[in-house]
C-alpha cells in the first residue's frame, strides 16, 4: 500500500478525550480510563497474538477490532510484526479503515502498537518458509547476515528494524504508528552477547526510533519484554529501566526522548511487577517496576492477564467485587493495580469480546479495595 493510500493521524489528547467522552455518554464508567502522556487510554487493552494464519482467523481477529473499538470500550490495539506471521497486523488495518470509512470513529482517537525485531515470514506467502523468506529479502540483497540472528532468532540489525516499521506501516495501512516496541531483545539475546554489548545495540535500535520519531512515523516506542523486569538484579536477565531511559536521551540528544512505554507479563501467577523490588531510580532503591516507571514516566501495558486461559483452571476467590466469572475476577485485579495502564487481552469470537465489554462497564477497584484483593489473592506477600 502507497503511502498516499494510507489512513493519516495518530493518537492524541483531543481524539482520546473524545472517544471517553462518548464511551461515557453511552454509559461506560468514566474511570474506566487512564491518563498518561497527555493521552486516554482504555483500561483494558485488546491483544492480538494468537490464532491461525486462516481466513476464519483473519476475519474473526478483524470483527473482534472493529467491535472493541466501535463499542466505546478499547481504545488500544497491540500488535507485532510476527503474530500469525504479519496477518494480526492485516486484520487491524482492515478494521481501521472499516471503522474510519463508516464514521465510526477517527484515527486520532485509537492507540495502535506493535513490535518488531523477531524475525518473521508473510503469512499470505504460505508456500515461502520462514528460512526461505529470510533469506529473499534480507539477506540475499545484503540487508543483514545470517549471523545476524540471535539463537532466540532475533535481529538487532537497524536495517532490519527500518524495514520493519516500514512493512508494518504497510501491514496497518497507517502513515503512524502510535508506538514500536522492541520486542522481547534481551530475553532473545542475553545468551549470545555481554550486557554492554547488548545496551550498544540496542541504542542503534533506538536511534533508528528517534529517525523515525522526527518523520513523524512513530510516535512512542519502547521494549516488549518477558523476563528482564521481573527478575531479580543480580540475574543475568535483569535490566535496569533506568539505565534503558538513559540510553533514550542519548539516542534523541536531550530528555525529549519517545521511549515512554513498557510492556511485560503480569497476572495472578507473574506477580513480580506488584512485588519484585529490583529496580532503583536515582537514590531510590528497592522499587518495583511499576514504582521506578512511574518516575520515570513510563508508561505500562501488561500481557497475559489470564496466562493463556490457565489461570482459569482453578477457582480463583471471592475478594469482594460480586464479579462471578472468573474472567472477570481477574482482570478486574490486573487492571486496578495502581501505575498500570492497562492489561492486553485477546480475544477473536463475539462471546469473548461480549464477556470483556462487560467487565469495563464495571468500575475498577479504589485504592482500598485493591489492597483488601490483594491481602486475599496473595496471603503470602506484602504489598
Amino acid at each position: 500500500m502507497k503511502s498516499e493510500d494510507r489512513i493519516e493521524g495518530y493518537a492524541t489528547h483531543a481524539g482520546t478525550l473524545e472517544y471517553v467522552a462518548n464511551s461515557v455518554k453511552e454509559g461506560m464508567p468514566s474511570d474506566h480510563f487512564r491518563f498518561f502522556n497527555n493521552l486516554y487510554f482504555s483500561s483494558i487493552g485488546m491483544g492480538t497474538y494468537l490464532g491461525q494464519t486462516t481466513n476464519i482467523d483473519d476475519k474473526d481477529m478483524e470483527n473482534a477490532v472493529y467491535d472493541s473499538i466501535k463499542s466505546g470500550t478499547i481504545n488500544v490495539i497491540d500488535t507485532a510484526i510476527n503474530y500469525r506471521a504479519m496477518k494480526s497486523e492485516k486484520s487491524i488495518g482492515r478494521a481501521l479503515a472499516r471503522l474510519i470509512k463508516e464514521g465510526i470513529v477517527s484515527r486520532d482517537r485509537i492507540f495502535i502498537c506493535t513490535k518488531n525485531g523477531y524475525v518473521t515470514n508473510d503469512g499470505d506467502y504460505p508456500s515461502i518458509d520462514l528460512r526461505e523468506y529470510i533469506n529473499r529479502m534480507y539477506v540475499s540483497p545484503g540487508i543483514i547476515e545470517l549471523n545476524d540472528i540471535s539463537s532466540g532468532y532475533h535481529i538487532l540489525n537497524p536495517a532490519y528494524i527500518e524495514r520493519c516499521i516500514d512493512k508494518s506501516l504497510c501491514n496497518l495501512g497507517v502513515n503512524t504508528l502510535d508506538l514500536v516496541y522492541i520486542h522481547n531483545a534481551y530475553e532473545s539475546w542475553f545468551n549470545d552477547v555481554s550486557r554492554d554489548k547488548f545496551m550498544e545495540m540496542l541504542l542503534e535500535t533506538f536511534r533508528v526510533y528517534e529517525r523515525y520519531r522526527a518523520c513523524n512515523k512513530i510516535r512512542y516506542y519502547g521494549m516488549a519484554t518477558w523476563t528482564c523486569f521481573r527478575v531479580p538484579s543480580e540475574s543475568r536477565e535483569y535490566i535496569s529501566l533506568e539505565q534503558v531511559v538513559d540510553l533514550a536521551e542519548k539516542a534523541c540528544g536531550h530528555k525529549e526522548h519517545g521511549f515512554r512505554f513498557v510492556q511485560l507479563p503480569y497476572n495472578l501467577i507473574y506477580n513480580e511487577a506488584l512485588f519484585l523490588r529490583n529496580q532503583a531510580v536515582g537514590s531510590e532503591n528497592k522499587l518495583t517496576i511499576l514504582e521506578a516507571a512511574e518516575k520515570l514516566n513510563v508508561g505500562i501495558f501488561t500481557s497475559i492477564p489470564l496466562f493463556q486461559t490457565r489461570l482459569l483452571r482453578d477457582e480463583i476467590p471471592d475478594y469482594g467485587t460480586g464479579l462471578e466469572s472468573k474472567v472477570a475476577k481477574v482482570v478486574q485485579i490486573i487492571r486496578s493495580t495502581p501505575n498500570l495502564i492497562a492489561p492486553l487481552i485477546g480475544h477473536k469470537k463475539p462471546e469473548h469480546v461480549k464477556e470483556n465489554i462487560k467487565i469495563a462497564q464495571v468500575s475498577p477497584l479504589t485504592g482500598d479495595e485493591f489492597k483488601a484483593a490483594v491481602e486475599i489473592l496473595f496471603r503470602n506477600q506484602n504489598l
